[in-house]
């Protein structure tokens, strides 16, 4: 399986230009799956969810003119037999992972049995994460959260550390995660971004000398790109690799 990884979705030609590429053939020929799951812990979570699927966010990702888009929740998954949701997934051209909490998204991938069919899916299938479903796609990934996380099978470890920020220093809690194991690599999502401090570049390097893996910080017009385990940074924007 290929996979897109962004910050914040397909946000310009060089990031659309890649998936396609990944594809094999226009987005408006091809089959997704729209996974919300990970954003249901935050407030308002049913909301954002809605809002993704209907192009209204800032992000850019179901409305990019798919041949088909369906939804696949899949926190219900464990409660309906596979066959009534296996081929569907194996028959998507793309998997389109939605943003919110990656240690929640991990985990109910793991629940529902997504993350064991990751890697029997067709090698041309392509997994599209947005920020949380892109750090959830890595073999170990590690989080900021204000506060100890809820609702999720727990981290393999957190500790506390303090991020500068603009309007001065905060308490963070560092926590690790098993991902899916797609990729083994790391991703910060947000670099540079106002609205994310917690990803500076001055905080990312803090935050990348936690994970055990190299890790790319990327911004919202860049992405990482993966065929076979080759790597490739697609960026109009602003990026770095940090080496463990």
């Amino acid at each position: 399986m290929k996979a897109l990884l962004t910050s914040s979705g397909i946000q310009n030609r060089s990031i659309r230009g890649a998936l396609e590429d990944l594809l094999g053939k226009p987005i408006a020929e091809s089959n997704a799956l729209f996974i919300p799951t990970a954003v249901y812990p935050f407030p308002g979570g049913p909301g954002m969810a809605w809002r993704a699927l209907s192009g209204q966010g800032s992000s850019l990702l179901a409305d990019l003119g798919w041949k088909s888009l369906g939804v696949l929740e899949l926190s219900v998954l464990p409660s309906i037999e596979e066959a009534a949701w296996v081929p569907t997934v194996r028959d998507a051209d793309a998997l389109l992972v939605w943003g919110g909490d990656p240690l929640f998204l991990a985990g109910w991938m793991r629940r529902s049995g997504l993350t064991d069919l990751l890697p029997s899916l067709r090698p041309e299938a392509v997994y599209v994460g947005v920020s949380a479903g892109s750090i959830a796609a890595t073999t170990t990934f590690v989080e900021t959260y204000d506060e100890p996380p809820r609702g999720n099978e727990g981290p393999v470890s957190s500790e506390k550390v303090v991020f500068a920020t603009p309007d001065g220093d905060v308490d963070r809690l560092l926590v690790t995660g098993r991902g899916a194991g797609l990729v083994d690599f790391a991703v910060i999502p947000h670099l540079e971004n106002p609205r994310h401090p917690d990803a500076s570049l001055a905080n990312a390097e803090k935050w990348a000398a936690h994970i055990p893996a190299p890790t790319y910080a990327i911004d919202d017009e860049s992405a990482v790109k993966v065929v076979d385990g080759t790597v490739e940074v697609v960026s109009e924007g602003q990026w770095k690799l940090f080496q463990p």
